[in-house]
């Protein structure tokens, strides 16, 4: 290889580094909770949930993402919510 062509290959390749790294964007972390209740009642545990978040820096939102899947008391849906997380 030519130093020609050498420093046309390195040159281009600089050029289209800052391109690359800003096409990949960093993804909020997901955190799926699967509960047997209903959204309308809500239990205590929910609330001590956020507040741990929150103790170690994470707000639902801003720097997380908390995705809900609930059943309502149908225990047989459970399976089903959770594969629906994880996909």
């Amino acid at each position: 290889m030519q130093r020609r062509e050498f420093m046309t290959l390195v040159g281009g390749a600089a050029a289209a580094w800052p391109l690359a790294a800003h096409a990949q964007k960093s993804t909020m972390p997901v955190i799926g909770v699967l509960e047997s209740g209903s959204a309308t009642s809500p239990t205590s545990l929910t609330a001590e949930f956020h507040t741990g978040l929150k103790e170690l820096g994470y707000v639902d939102g801003q720097n997380v993402t908390i995705e809900y899947r609930r059943a309502d008391a149908h225990y047989d849906r459970l399976p089903a919510l959770a594969s629906d997380l994880v996909t």
